[in-house]
């Protein structure tokens, strides 16, 4: 290997260490996401409350949809991932109001 090569594998080391990093950072958070959300859950169930809400989606979505923006991410991904969580969140408190 030459000396540019060797370099770019440096480099390239280095941002798969970011990545890494950056991998953990969102597994643990979505963790913590989903504690909460599995609380909302419960407490929507224990109190007669729709497992959705409309309302809240749609500015949830508009709202990363400018986070994204402001990021340098495309939003219209962004989008289609909150609402892939949404439709998890909404599956796990229809669970709960079948308990």
């Amino acid at each position: 290997m030459n000396e540019t090569q060797i370099r770019a594998q440096e480099v390239l080391k280095e941002h798969r260490e970011s990545i890494d990093r950056l991998d953990a950072i969102l597994v643990y958070t979505l963790g913590e996401r989903f504690k909460h959300t599995q609380a909302v859950g419960k407490l929507k169930a224990a109190h007669d409350l729709p497992p959705s809400d409309p309302a809240r989606e749609e500015k949830q979505i508009a709202r990363l949809e400018e986070l994204a923006v402001a990021a340098d991410l495309d939003p219209e991904f962004a989008k289609e991932f909150l609402k892939f969580i949404i439709q998890e969140v909404i599956h796990h408190h229809e669970k709960h109001q079948d308990c």
